[in-house]
């Protein structure tokens, strides 16, 4: 009896006596809808972890969760819930675990990897081993975003900025634009350490407005002007680019952070052998691409267009451009007057008129007035 006794006695003193609020380790006995029971390791007590202190999930099958058999860690809530049971909770262990990582994080100023949980209005909410974390709106992005919707369900890094899980405003705060403005900062400095004035570089479109594109390199933006866009004329950017478009350009110019970009590229330089092609005397086809009161601008090719003066219009009278052409109309005219230097063709359609019909090659007889079509080029200009 007195054996029994001392071996009755050992076993009591090895058995693990539960104390509120420490952690233990139990193998899952039995699973229900909105219950979990445990066989907590090294006790003769038994745990019951409910639904709501298993997730914040409502109304999740807790069958779907667990199975009997799984080992899960748990807090002690109550020793005895008054059935006999201990009370335990399975998200406030994985809480304070969280909020030790948190604060790790936080003093460590470590960068963090978590999904999304929740998109709310004025931010997002990721979760840290359990621990909610908020991400203001305006700390989610380098720039102004309006529709955080995207972000549900994915993955984001941030830094943990503001940790106060006690007292009357428990704030932990994360902050995800600080990572992409410093990561801009490096690839900015990069960018600028390797490019210069004349090279090509490859980007895509970021943003397309009436004046130019602005394409981004790779840590920081170059702007193409509308003017640049091509040798010839360009109306409207949005009908030659859009948003995601890669494009190849090159460095006009870098003005501290500022940097232009072409398309004009010199080996495609319309005027590199307009000289022989637009000579005087040529006859060329063209496309009337504007009009003004004293003539129209003739696109012979894009990045070469010529002027015809009203004058040269008819060797009838004609008021104005308009009254006898159109835009977009093809037309043929005579090459009167060439100025390379400063990219300057005149023409004339008069120039292939006769009372028979027949052209006449003899500059002469369009009796062009060269001064004063230099003068409505210049008002052009």
């Amino acid at each position: 009896m007195s054996e029994l006794s001392f071996e009755q006695m050992f076993e009591e003193s090895s058995i693990k006596r539960l104390r509120a609020g420490e952690a233990v380790t139990g193998q899952v006995i039995e699973v229900k809808e909105d219950e979990i029971i445990l066989s907590i390791a090294g006790s003769k007590t038994e745990g019951v972890i409910t639904r709501s202190e298993f997730t914040n999930e409502p109304g999740v099958d807790l069958t779907t969760k667990v199975q009997i058999g799984d080992e899960l860690e748990a807090k002690v809530l109550k020793v005895n819930d008054g059935e006999g049971m201990a009370s335990l909770s399975y998200k406030r262990l994985a809480a304070d675990k969280g909020l030790k990582r948190l604060k790790e994080a936080f003093e460590n100023k470590e960068v963090l990897k978590e999904k999304v949980t929740q998109v709310v209005e004025k931010g997002l909410v990721v979760e840290v081993e359990g621990t909610r974390v908020f991400i203001p709106a305006s700390m989610v992005s380098d720039t102004y975003d309006k529709d955080l919707s995207k972000y549900a369900g994915q993955e984001i890094e941030f830094v943990v900025t503001e940790f106060n899980p006690g007292g009357r405003r428990s704030r932990i705060i994360g902050d995800r634009k600080q990572i992409l403005l410093a990561r801009k900062a490096a690839m900015q400095k990069e960018l600028f350490e390797r490019i210069e004035v004349g090279q090509t570089v490859e980007g895509v479109v970021k943003n397309v407005t009436d004046f130019g594109a602005f394409i981004d390199l790779g840590g920081a933006d170059g702007l193409l002007h509308i003017s640049e866009m091509s040798w010839g004329r360009v109306e409207n950017p949005k009908k030659v680019f859009k948003v995601g478009d890669h494009v190849k350009a090159l460095i006009k110019d870098i003005n501290g952070e500022k940097i232009a970009l072409s398309l004009k590229f010199p080996e495609t330089n319309p005027w590199a052998n307009a000289g022989e092609k637009y000579a005087i005397g040529r006859i060329v086809e063209g496309r009337v691409a504007r009009m003004t009161d004293f003539g129209a601008f003739v696109e012979l090719e894009p990045g070469v267009d010529a002027l015809l003066h009203v004058s040269q219009i008819s060797r009838e009278h004609v008021d104005k451009p308009s009254d006898v052409l159109s835009v977009g109309q093809i037309i043929t005219a005579k090459v009167v007057d060439f100025n390379e230097a400063d990219r300057k063709i005149s023409l004339s359609m008069k120039a292939l008129e006769n009372q028979g019909g027949v052209r006449h090659e003899d500059p002469d007889v369009a009796d062009v007035d060269i001064a004063a079509v230099a003068a409505a080029q210049e008002e052009e200009q």
